[in-house]
């Protein structure tokens, strides 16, 4: 009862505020996303209603906003133009199935792998892209919309310091579509995006074959799409986190998006996902709770369904207006000035992912090369971390060599190198009481020591080995099993 209060009424009028932004700001998205997939608007508003509405119960994290996105967008434009709007919607079925399914195998605890470093350069690259989507409706036109995108940004900016009261994007929508409306001002507005639609989404089955073939064309998007909602959502989500200083689901989450998406299947819509630009407009216009992304899917509706005639005059320099402050407060401007204060690596990796995700616009890209460098540089900073000291004893005849450390496969060569094996000596120990071998390189290392030391005629004795390494030593290694060893000598 306690999380059902705090998820829903405990910000009841900031949310339903927050909530009416987000609805303004989602219409020209959805249609523009829409047009991007090669379908009718009505396609990517009713999937924006839908989904937002659906995943404002089924979701988990609250205040977060979902909806019809570009990164989504793309992956379907093949499918819509090779076999059409039936083909989508049936893929859309099976994205919400399979990310069901990533949710139940709680597949979202794969975001420990992913770096602050991949999340801040994801942050700067999203902030890019939606400045630069924002360019077309400043390029060519007259100055009327320049003015007006100015005015926008100074009300967006000043009007918080006379009051906090309602949001300042919301002023900003109403004001500039009242100048626009009384002045009659020729300028590009919602209405010219696209037909918006008169009728509300009814239920159906995409019209396809059941078959092996249809499953076989939509599976490959379907499994692309899962992975790019999936990561999206959730990178937005650790955002929110952040921003809000609260946590979330991400398995719930993960199964949230699936319902959402099996639900905007079946009213016509095609595949969305969470979207960082919505959801900083949410919490920056004070959104928090479930209820503002239940009031951003419903309004959404009815603004485009009962009220079109007023939503047609919306002029779109004033949304310009607030895409352009998202891109700016969502930016990562801090990150820019610490550069140099940063460890090189961890500025490789973020500039790396905003390269990436803005030279490709895909935002998978982006984040799967920053998560693989991530790695490399984690891998060679552990392998460095390896010490194998020694030291005679009993007069010369044995030697006993330390090793102190990781030993895996960025560090298996150092291991190898770190012995003599032409030393004239009895016996050789190894004391790995202080190393760990972690992989079956590790262990292919050990063996090469061990069988290297025996062909120069000298035993060899591997003492201290911990319970995990040793359970590996007794799988894969080949030195404490003689007929193996025969084989190696002999070679």
């Amino acid at each position: 009862m306690k999380s059902l209060q705090q998820d829903w009424f405990a910000n009841v009028r900031n949310d339903l505020l927050a909530g009416l932004v987000v609805a303004l700001a989602l219409i020209p998205e959805a249609i523009a996303f829409s047009i991007i997939a090669g379908v009718d608007p009505k396609v990517g508003l009713y999937a924006s209603f839908c989904i937002a509405t659906v995943i404002a119960f089924a979701g988990g994290r609250p205040g977060m906003i979902s909806a019809a996105t570009g990164a989504m967008a793309l992956v379907m434009v093949t499918l819509v133009k090779d076999h059409g709007l039936q083909y989508l919607l049936a893929a859309t079925l099976l994205t919400g199935v399979l990310q069901i399914i990533a949710g139940w195998l709680r597949l979202g605890v794969l975001m420990r792998f992913v770096s602050r470093s991949v999340v801040t350069g994801f942050v700067n690259a999203l902030a890019i892209l939606i400045f630069m989507a924002q360019l077309p409706e400043l390029t060519n036109v007259s100055w009327h919309v320049y003015a007006m995108t100015a005015a926008g940004l100074g009300i967006i900016y000043l009007f918080p310091y006379i009051t906090r009261a309602v949001p300042s994007p919301l002023v900003t929508i109403v004001v500039l579509t009242a100048v626009s409306m009384m002045l009659g001002l020729d300028i590009r507005t919602v209405g010219d995006m696209g037909k918006l639609p008169d009728s509300l989404p009814v239920f159906l089955l995409p019209d396809v074959p059941l078959n092996l073939e249809t499953l076989g064309i939509i599976f490959p998007y379907a499994l692309t799409m899962m992975v790019v909602g999936l990561l999206e959502s959730l990178m937005t989500a650790t955002i929110v986190d952040d921003l809000t200083d609260t946590g979330s689901n991400k398995s719930r989450e993960c199964v949230g998006q699936g319902v959402a998406n099996i639900a905007a299947g079946m009213l016509g819509g095609m595949a969305g996902c969470a979207m960082i630009g919505q959801s900083v407009i949410n919490v920056k216009s004070g959104g928090r709770g479930r209820l503002s992304t239940l009031t951003a899917g419903v309004v959404l509706l009815i603004l485009v369904v009962f009220l079109g005639d007023w939503v047609r005059q919306i002029p779109m320099a004033a949304l310009v207006a607030v895409m352009i402050m998202v891109s700016i407060g969502t930016f990562s401007w801090d990150s820019v000035r610490k550069l140099r204060e940063y460890p090189p690596s961890s500025s490789v990796v973020m500039i790396a992912t905003v390269a990436v995700t803005v030279a490709t616009h895909d935002l998978a890209r982006g984040v799967l090369v920053g998560v693989l460098l991530s790695g490399f540089f984690f891998a060679h900073k552990v392998g460095k971390v390896l010490h194998v000291g020694s030291r005679a004893e009993e007069e010369g005849r044995v030697r006993r060599y330390t090793v102190t450390g990781q030993v895996f496969f960025a560090s298996a060569d150092r291991f190898v190198a770190a012995f003599d094996f032409r030393e004239v000596i009895d016996k050789v120990s190894i004391d790995v009481s202080r190393a760990h071998f972690w992989d079956v390189t590790a262990i292919s290392a050990l063996d090469k020591v061990v069988v290297k030391f025996r062909r120069e005629g000298t035993d060899v004795e591997v003492i201290g080995l911990n319970e995990a390494s040793a359970t590996l030593v007794d799988r894969f290694a080949v030195h404490n099993k003689p007929e193996a060893v025969e084989n190696l000598m002999g070679h």
